[in-house]
């Protein structure tokens, strides 16, 4: 691998990180997020799935969370990414899902992690986060 792709592969990540806390967050809607998402090349979009699904693990996604998030979603509680999520303990192969269901697994996963991790920034890192994802600045994205 040259170095100039480990690069992008880093800038890459940082986008996928900076627009998935601006969703949870409250700085982009969940829709403007899934329409960045479907821009994506279909490498891009699993690799985008994983990368949340680790977030969901860090912050200890909880079967609770996750009917929560599939519930502020917008998703069928019935659709394959919503059954994952809520299984105790959560299952996070997403990015194996079909093409046709990665956009709905995209929304999902932002959904359930955003209740997930504002539990943890309430309880874990209330009044002294050194989180930067935990701190973006108030005018990251613009419409």
């Amino acid at each position: 691998m040259s170095e100039s792709s480990r690069d992008d592969g880093r800038t890459f990540r940082g986008e996928t990180e900076r627009v998935v806390n601006e969703i949870v967050q409250g700085f982009r809607t969940l829709d403007a997020g899934a329409e960045w998402f479907s821009g994506l090349a279909p490498t891009h979009q699993q690799e985008v799935l994983q990368e949340i699904a680790g977030y969901a693990m860090q912050a200890h996604v909880t079967a609770e969370d996750g009917r929560a998030g599939v519930a502020r979603s917008g998703v069928k509680p019935t659709a394959n990414p919503s059954i994952m999520i809520c299984m105790d303990p959560p299952r996070y192969g997403f990015a194996g899902l079909p093409a046709p269901e990665r956009v709905t697994a995209f929304r999902v996963l932002v959904s359930v992690f955003a209740i997930a991790d504002t539990r943890r920034r309430e309880t874990h890192c209330k009044g002294a986060c050194g989180h930067a994802w935990h701190n973006l600045p108030s005018a990251t994205w613009q419409p």
